[in-house]
């Protein structure tokens, strides 16, 4: 079944071809497929072009189809172009010509546009309670292991005292500006495009207001051309997003592999969370730090990747379009299994609390000295040279301890005022607005009267 289909079969090869894995990626897409339908026909109940009998008798087996998707039951028979079409065929099979009545007023377009936008809702929450506990558990460590010097680097040489919570603490507050863009991809994805049609509006008297409360959008992609033009924008937006957190995660999980050597020895896992060699008996390598970084690296790629799909279309639609989904759906399901292990490993991580015993961490200490000197009122410039004539004549002796005070410093982490700046990107959102819409349309006893009551 084609929604589009004047009783002409097409070539064989030019269907399997113009088809490809949408069947496959419009899985992803079938719980918020039901949703958008219902808020649909009960807009087009409100302007007349269904009766009341009919939205009911549509919403209840809408409601079958939308326990069979969440159940695991429902799949896209072979024939069948896309989730779409099985939801409408699915429909006519059960109500006769009620069921081909759900299409009125829109098109493939738009319906695929909002589908899109309530899938790209849904993950963006996922991710975003996913960063959330990959933040505390870092606020954890940081705490933990706030007052254990290790070694800074710059250029990969020794330069400065660093902490195991300073450590700890960058990549927490790194988040926080990692859901800075993921808000903006949420606000950009949160706008209704439902009623835009085929990108050029409808003759038919839709009341886009009202499915833009159904639905719980914050607000309406308002221009229906822009609605359309917004496919592919959006979906890189939402890219950028995702691979901030990845970039985030694929430089902790390189720290944490160099920091896993034993030219570092800074930290450790337990045995049970590494893998061995088939002929090396002592090694025990960070496996999982390794594939993070490398599906993250992936997932980096993807605005790009989008951009050269998108770059230079005029507006309307085009079928170039379908692949974005094969690019950007099943990123998710990387990243967000990339959260769930980050968060485990790091939940493991052990330090080593001895490491500045080693004599080759003595020089990281001259910069204190130089200060010190400083605040004895030697000018800066002539302690700088002083102590890189003790370090060069082999005499430099330093007082292993450190005393940052600042704002951010080892001394004084700010935790609480990093935690404080996360909280305040996550109140943010509006993700309880858009699950209560959604759950309220999917309710047995879901309200007739139009509006969310």
């Amino acid at each position: 079944m084609k929604l589009w289909s004047k009783g002409v079969e097409v070539n064989e090869a030019v269907e399997q071809f113009t088809v490809g894995r949408d069947r496959e990626m419009d899985m992803y897409l079938a719980r918020f497929d039901v949703p958008a339908t219902v808020a649909h026909i009960r807009m087009l109940t409100s302007v007349g072009l269904l009766t009341t009998d009919e939205l009911s008798v549509l919403e209840k087996e809408l409601r079958n189809i939308y326990r069979q998707i969440l159940s695991g039951g429902f799949h896209i028979e072979e024939g069948v172009e896309d989730v779409h079409s099985q939801v409408e065929l699915m429909l006519t099979r059960k109500l006769g010509d009620v069921g081909k009545k759900v299409h009125s007023g829109r098109s493939r377009n738009d319906q695929v546009l909002v589908d899109i936008k309530l899938f790209l809702r849904h993950e963006i929450e996922a991710v975003t309670a996913g960063v959330r506990l990959l933040f505390d558990s870092l606020v954890e460590q940081s705490e933990r292991y706030r007052d254990v010097l290790m070694p800074g680097y710059t250029h990969l040489q020794i330069a400065m005292p660093s902490s195991f919570g300073l450590w700890f603490g960058a990549y927490a507050e790194s988040l926080t500006d990692d859901l800075r863009l993921m808000l903006a991809a949420w606000q950009v994805a949160n706008q209704n495009p439902l009623g835009s049609a085929a990108g050029y509006g409808s003759s038919f008297p839709l009341n886009r207001t009202m499915t833009t409360h159904l639905l719980g959008f914050d607000d309406l992609n308002y221009n229906v051309a822009y609605a359309q033009m917004g496919r592919g924008k959006t979906e890189k937006i939402v890219a950028f997003a995702i691979s901030s957190v990845a970039a985030t995660l694929s430089r902790f999980s390189m720290d944490a592999c160099l920091y896993m050597s034993q030219n570092f020895g800074f930290i450790s896992l337990p045995e049970e969370l590494t893998t061995g060699s088939s002929i090396m008996p002592h090694k025990k390598n960070p496996d999982v730090f390794e594939l993070i970084r490398a599906k993250c690296n992936k997932i980096q790629a993807l605005p790009n990747d989008i951009t050269l799909l998108a770059n230079n279309l005029p507006s309307g639609y085009f079928r170039d379009m379908q692949i974005l989904k094969e690019m950007l759906f099943p990123a998710f399901d990387d990243l967000k299994n990339c959260i769930d292990m980050i968060v485990f490993m790091v939940k493991n991580i052990e330090v080593n609390r001895n490491i500045l015993d080693e004599e080759c961490y003595h020089h990281m200490f001259s910069v204190e000295a130089v200060n010190c000197l400083t605040l004895q009122g030697v000018p800066f410039r002539d302690a700088y040279k002083q102590v890189g004539r003790a370090i060069r004549d082999g005499v430099f002796q330093a007082e292993r301890k450190v005393e940052h005070t600042h704002e951010g410093s080892i001394g004084n982490l700010c935790n609480e005022q990093i935690s404080a700046k996360m909280q305040k990107v996550l109140n943010e959102f509006t993700f309880e607005q858009a699950d209560k819409a959604i759950a309220a349309l999917m309710a047995d006893d879901a309200s007739r009267c139009g509006e969310p009551c």
